[in-house]
């Protein structure tokens, strides 16, 4: 390998940006490939890096730029990419887990030998510092002889709860432990060495649609190197505890990995009465150093390396220094043989996946739902069932959440920038809800994958012939800052969006350009703006409130007194069908509850129906504004960052909804009857809404 490590990412999507980030801050190393079937994303991510985009692997090693590559896709294709890989004469790291099985795992390790190429696991915890810290500090025996260990990883996991379910470590019970457990069995494995399993329990079962049992946890008992293990999986909405504790004879250490802290409690030799005061001082030290240490390397980064970046960077810079012993593909097939041991040990009865209802005819769609995987296309699509039509779902896989619906909905794959695709999807549609959202980083990418999109498909909706097409803005457009301004659906938005977040411009120049279209050309177009949906399917943590700080404290957007504009997402299901033949083509649409709810009675909701108690404060916007503005500065002039966002004081004021809203123009024009009962409300969106998994 040159004195240069010349690196590939094959897939581009959320973890590939850890990598990349990692790679890019580690000595020796430059990515050179950026590899996805996603030509946009391909060349998009490329571009950040000043790397090559690949379509295709073949071409990716046929253009012989890279010496490595780091396989970022879905874990089912794995091991077909990391034998093409080594065989093309790269090292590869696989992301966890490397495989769907041992037997797979091992078949790459095979390959990795015969070509004499290296196989690693991307098993990122194992480079934090703390951890490190850790390992060094058991085997110099300052911890006495550890007889036990206890490996944590309680953190809520949404999905489970409000989707989306396509996913691949949904589709089937064993996925969650292969897509999780590699996190904690690589710990024990790289402490211990090779595990036996003892027990193994799965726990809280939750129904994914079509009555498909998923296990929220795993309980896993296991011995290594004389050492008794103890697993716990959490998947509930819980207080995050990722931690990993060992009990020696001379001291307890525990590691909270998501924080990269390091903690250990030893005995003194102190008397009885002075002995358990130093025990708890010499603690408090050691979390206040902690806390000071991670602070400033938070400050002197600018916010750029977390506990899980820098995890990141231990494991690249240990891989391309040559200690990569920990990642290697040898360690890689004892984690995965634990995890496979593990899911024998499991009940045959938590390892089913739920038999698909039996089709009896094919769908013979009239309605379009783009965007039907999400929490309110989900409930839209039940109801147009329910109403009678047959509903074609697009998806950017093959499958959704409507198992128990073969004879009434379809799943089709087509990608939202092929204008020929969409227009062939929607013959015989009569209408078509866009539900579509971008949440991009930068104007240019919302231009292109919101914006456009919008416009697309709106396109494709008059070539199609389609009858209606309903668009879902948001109630975020709006300058909601000032408590004395009523907002109706005569209320404009700002003429200069430019310094409102990257959501509120971009889904405002989706409704400007919609409206040109509907002006210019005829599109038969209705907007509607949802505004805090709440209901079954929905998540416990909604950002429309506040900043959520775990499951437990929550920093409301201003000081919460203000009613908030909620709605039930089966009421918005109702308006959305509502809009599909009504005489209201050219109009828009806010589809608000009845005024009710504030954000601290929201939460005393919670705390009185389910006896949980969520700490709440209020968010300071003026603070949040001067933070704003300072992040602004640091990047805009420190970091020369281009397209950096103006801080508003207004924007960060319309967070917090303060100006009220008046919803009679739905009521009065579509019949359109919100939930306006407190207690049903209360019991719909948060009793029936299993908001915390249990």
């Amino acid at each position: 390998m040159s004195a240069e490590t010349r690196v590939g990412l094959i897939g581009a999507g959320y973890i590939a940006t850890w990598h990349a980030d990692a790679l890019a801050a580690t000595p020796g190393v430059r990515i050179t490939a950026v590899c996805d079937p996603n030509e946009i994303a391909a060349k998009g991510f490329a571009e950040g890096y000043g790397a090559t985009p690949f379509l295709s692997v073949d071409d990716l090693i046929a253009a012989g730029i890279c010496d490595a590559v780091h396989i970022l896709t879905p874990p089912h294709l794995h091991k077909s990419l990391a034998i093409q890989c080594l065989r093309g004469g790269l090292d590869v790291l696989v992301e966890k887990p490397v495989a769907e099985s041992a037997e797979e795992t091992h078949e790459i390790e095979a390959v990795a030998q015969e070509t004499g190429k290296r196989f690693s696991a991307g098993h990122n915890f194992l480079g934090l510092p703390s951890y490190r810290t850790m390992k060094k500090a058991m085997e110099a025996g300052e911890y006495g002889r550890v007889s036990g260990c206890e490996i944590t990883w309680a953190l809520p996991l949404a999905p489970l709860r409000s989707g989306p379910f396509n996913l691949w470590l949904l589709r089937e019970p064993k996925n969650l432990l292969l897509e999780l457990g590699p996190h904690l069995i690589a710990f024990a494995q790289d402490l211990f060495g090779p595990m036996e399993i003892i027990h193994a329990q799965a726990e809280r079962p939750i129904a994914l649609p079509g009555d498909d049992m998923r296990p929220q946890g795993f309980r896993i008992l296991a011995r290594a190197g004389g050492v008794e293990v103890t697993f716990t999986l959490s998947m509930v909405e819980t207080t995050d505890d990722r931690s990993v504790t060992l009990r020696g004879s001379s001291a307890r250490a525990r590691l909270d990995f998501a924080q990269d802290v390091l903690v250990v409690e030893r005995e003194n030799a102190s008397d009885l009465v002075v002995n358990p005061l130093r025990r708890q001082l010499d603690l408090s030290r050691q979390h206040l150093w902690q806390g000071v240490k991670n602070a400033a390397v938070q400050l002197k980064s600018l916010n750029t390396q977390n506990p899980y970046g820098r995890s990141f960077r231990g494991m690249n810079a240990a891989l391309y220094s040559g200690d990569a012993a920990p990642y290697s593909g040898a360690q890689a097939v004892q984690v995965m043989q634990a995890i496979d041991d593990a899911i024998a040990r499991l009940p045959d009865a938590d390892l089913k996946v739920a038999a698909p209802a039996v089709k009896s005819r094919n769908p013979k769609p009239t309605a379009m739902v783009i965007g039907g995987t999400g929490f309110i296309g989900r409930a839209l699509t039940r109801r147009l069932v329910a109403d009678g039509r047959d509903v074609r779902v697009l998806s950017r896989g093959r499958t959704g959440p409507f198992p128990d619906l073969p004879d009434n909905v379809e799943t089709v794959s087509v990608s939202l920038h092929d204008l020929d695709g969409l227009t062939e999807a929607m013959k015989g549609i009569d209408v078509v809800f866009n539900l579509a959202k971008a949440l991009e980083t930068s104007w240019a990418d919302c231009l292109t994958n919101d914006v456009g999109v919008a416009t697309r498909v709106g396109m494709a909706c008059e070539q199609a012939g389609v009858k209606r097409l309903v668009y879902t803005g948001t109630i975020a457009s709006y300058d909601m800052s000032d408590p004395n301004a009523k907002i109706t659906e005569e209320t404009g938005f700002a003429e200069d969006m430019t310094d409102r977040n990257l959501y509120a411009r971009s889904k405002a120049e989706c409704e400007k350009q919609l409206m040109k279209l509907h002006r210019e050309r005829g599109l038969p177009l209705v907007i509607a703006r949802p505004g805090i949906v709440v209901g079954a399917g929905g998540p416990l943590q909604h950002w429309g409130i506040g900043r959520w700080h775990g499951a437990g404290a929550v920093r409301i957007w201003g000081h919460g007194r203000n009613i908030l504009p909620f709605v039930l997402n089966d009421d918005i299901a109702d308006g959305l069908v509502r809009m599909i033949d009504e005489p209201v083509e050219g109009q828009s649409f806010n589809l608000i509850g009845e005024p009710m709810l504030s954000g601290r009675d929201y939460f005393d909701a919670i705390h009185e129906a389910l006896g949980a108690r969520i700490r709440v404060s209020s968010g300071n916007l003026y603070a949040f504004y001067a933070s704003d503005a300072l992040k602004y500065g640091l990047k805009k002039y420190a970091l020369r960052r281009p397209g950096v966002i103006r801080p508003s004081l207004a924007d960060w004021k319309s967070r917090a909804h303060f100006s009220p809203f008046v919803n009679e123009k739905p009521k009065r024009l579509l019949g359109w009857k919100p939930e306006a009962d407190r207690t049903t409300f209360i019991e719909k969106a948060i009793t029936q809404a299993n908001l915390f998994g249990f």
